[in-house]
């Protein structure tokens, strides 16, 4: 689990997600009430802690995703799935707009497995509402690490850098607009 201090909750959850650049998903997911901590990383490759550089070559096998500490009693893993498949393209394979390569796929990483049938719920619900092209892998978490430093709060951090300004904002109001109701107030 990422260091946090919510994760000591004794009803902490935890789930995985990819959905193009991590700076996306994870812009979106901070501003959601009910999840206490996101955590950008790289999760189901081969390479035991890979560098950025090393995922972007597209070699290791990893995807970049956000690993969502989250409160179940104030968002279920359905709303944070509802909102996934929102934020992103889920019929894309290995891309979300300019971004492509294997590292950019979308996927579902369980770290429990009795978070499955929700998942997969959820999962046929969308690939059905999109005509059977939705790509999203579903699996169980592995070999998951952290992302360097520089990549956590990317957005809150360089909010007019170009790729945030043009690429992440969007997603973010995106989310705001249609979500209104699952946006933090703290």
């Amino acid at each position: 689990m990422p260091t946090s201090p919510h994760t000591a909750l004794p009803n902490a959850r935890v789930i995985t997600l990819g959905g193009g650049c991590f700076w996306c998903t994870e812009a979106v997911f901070v501003r959601v009430q009910g999840v206490f901590d996101v955590e950008s990383g790289y999760c189901n490759g081969h390479v035991l802690n890979p560098t950025y550089p090393q995922v972007c070559e597209g070699t290791t096998g990893h995807n970049e995703v956000v690993r969502l500490v989250y409160d179940p009693s104030a968002i279920d893993l359905r709303a944070l799935l509802e909102i996934f498949f929102v934020i992103h393209d889920p019929t894309t394979l290995n891309r979300q707009g300019n971004d492509a390569g294997t590292q950019y796929r979308s996927g579902i990483y369980l770290s429990d497995p009795a978070d499955r049938v929700v998942a997969q719920q959820v999962l046929d619900e969308v690939n059905a509402s999109l005509g059977g092209q939705v790509v999203t892998e579903l699996h169980m978490l592995s070999n998951y690490s952290a992302a360097e430093a520089y990549h956590q709060d990317y957005f809150q951090n360089h909010p007019d850098q170009a790729y945030c300004a043009y690429v992440v904002t969007p997603k973010v109001q995106k989310f705001l607009k249609t979500f209104a109701d699952r946006v933090r107030r703290d």
